[in-house]
């Protein structure tokens, strides 16, 4: 099956049933649509592309924030057979430039707030012939005038299951990112993989915060396979609007950046929030991901919310997003695990030579199953080096211990070699970490004379709290070996992408000076 095929079941068994609800609390405004009104709007608007000339193969690029409006140019430009293209919303001219240099995309479909950057870039696209707003904009098409006048039709495109239908750019530095092109497989088994893994229900209804131009829309799949309801927070993310949105809209289950976690255990900390003043009799699941989760996080979580189930998700882009391994409900004693393979997926553990390294030992995390990526587009060298055999090289070193549980130990690219010791900066941030002054840390390495690289921690303390070098020191001397001691420390903010990710690139950059 595609998604168009998933999309139209859902409209024949579950038309009346809420789908998707907007919710901006800020303005506090709520908008929903069952899933016979999103199929239809889906099929009109892949018409009314078609009708534009949008064909098999072709690419149409999307810019915009999350919403159901959004949702409907994603699977609709499935529809056509093209391949869509979502863009992160932060892109400026450059990055725009560069991802249509390589896409070439024939369409642009854009918010309405990004639609005078566009324009003014629109020299810069010379194959795109159909600017679509989503909103209104002067010399563009509204995309709701094309949804009025189109026929809601199941449009007459094949679509199998190895056809490419999406393509991803990694990253958002100019020149840098990979595009990963997936296939409707792809995308159904990350959908199957979320399913399975946070045990679905019709039921159950799904609260949306990461952003859809990023393979975290992984977790929306699994909602919509099921048939569930996804409430999608725009506007604002805050402790407070989450629990609002979580009370009000009868949310089942949560997936929670880092970021977001740390934020909502230091406003019940404050007492800012409190339990009581929310419904939570619906919330049964939290699930976390996206990067390594620190252990302390998840045990003070647990203080505050000791009954709930509690799970960990890993996945790349290069894999249609997450469910690849996770933690498992009832696995809690296994906390700083990522855990193991999920439904479709088996993983291994390997030396540079690609065998198979003893338990408890390091080497890179390699995984294989239908979720693995048709490849990088228009890079076969970088696609040969990165799938061999079937299995998908992540980068990740990771170790497994007897129980054939897997424990993430960092990116093989951020490790760091001082005085010819291997030093995984995500085990000392796990330390650091538990220090009960510090909200955030990174640990990277930078340039040394002697040592080659020393490892240099920017650690952000909670708000209000004052820390010293020299009560760092005291806690390093008691809690790390000698080696993995920071040697130079830094009290920065820590700054993180859309996706809860570290941005340890522009950290190295900042702090490359030598020490």
């Amino acid at each position: 099956m595609n998604w168009i095929d998933i999309i139209s079941r859902n409209a024949r068994i579950y038309a009346g049933d809420v789908a998707f609800v907007e919710v901006k609390p800020v303005t506090k405004a709520r908008k929903a649509i069952s899933w016979g009104q999103f199929n239809e709007r889906v099929l009109r608007l892949a018409n009314a592309l078609i009708d534009r000339g949008v064909k098999e193969g072709n690419k149409v690029f999307l810019f915009g924030r999350n919403s159901i409006n959004w949702l409907e140019a994603y699977f609709a430009s499935m529809a056509t057979g093209a391949w869509v293209v979502p863009l992160n919303f932060r892109f400026v001219g450059d990055d725009l430039k560069y991802c249509a240099s390589v896409a070439e995309p024939v369409a642009f479909i854009l918010d309405e707030e990004y639609a005078k950057l566009v324009s003014g870039l629109s020299a810069e696209f010379p194959t795109i012939k159909h600017y679509i707003c989503i909103g209104s904009f002067e010399g563009m098409e509204s995309m709701e005038g094309l949804i009025a006048k189109a026929s809601p039709a199941l449009p007459d495109v094949e679509m199998k299951d190895e056809d490419e239908c999406a393509l991803y750019f990694t990253s958002g530095t100019t020149g840098s990112p990979k595009p990963v092109l997936l296939a409707h497989k792809n995308m159904v088994c990350v959908a199957l993989n979320e399913a399975t893994n946070n045990r679905w229900d019709q039921s159950d209804s799904l609260l949306m915060m990461p952003p859809f131009y990023h393979l975290a829309i992984g977790h929306l799949l699994g909602c919509m396979l099921a048939g569930g309801r996804a409430i999608l927070l725009t506007e604002r993310i805050t402790p407070q609007y989450i629990f609002e949105s979580i009370s009000e809209e009868r949310v089942s289950i949560v997936f929670l950046l880092v970021p977001w976690a740390l934020d909502i255990i230091e406003a019940l900390d404050k007492g800012e929030l409190r339990k009581e003043d929310y419904d939570f009799s619906c919330w049964r699941w939290v699930f976390m991901g996206a990067q390594p989760v620190p252990p302390s996080l998840i045990q003070r979580w647990k203080k505050y919310f000791p009954e709930m189930q509690f799970d960990n998700t890993y996945g790349l882009s290069e894999t249609a997003g997450p469910g690849v391994v996770h933690l498992g409900i009832g696995n809690e004693r296994k906390i700083g695990a990522i855990g193991k393979p999920g439904l479709l997926w088996d993983a291994r553990i390997v030396d540079e030579e690609g065998e198979d390294v003893p338990i408890g030992e390091v080497g890179e995390l390699i995984v294989k199953g239908d979720g693995v990526m048709k490849g990088y587009y228009k890079n076969p060298e970088l696609t040969a080096k990165a799938i061999r055999k079937g299995w998908l090289y992540t980068g990740d070193l990771a170790r497994k211990d007897e129980e054939g549980f897997i424990y993430l130990v960092d990116r093989k690219k951020d490790l760091i070699i001082s005085g010819g010791e291997n030093i995984y900066p995500v085990e000392v941030e796990g330390v650091i970490q538990r220090h009960p002054k510090v909200r955030d840390v990174a640990v990277v390495g930078t340039s040394n004379e002697r040592l080659g690289e020393i490892v240099t921690a920017i650690i952000e303390p909670k708000a209000g709290e004052v820390l010293t070098q020299e009560e760092m020191q005291f806690f390093f001397e008691q809690n790390l070996p000698r080696y993995k001691r920071p040697r130079r420390m830094i009290f920065d903010h820590v700054p993180r992408s859309s996706t809860g990710k570290i941005e340890k690139p522009k950290l190295r950059e900042k702090y490359s000076k030598p020490k």
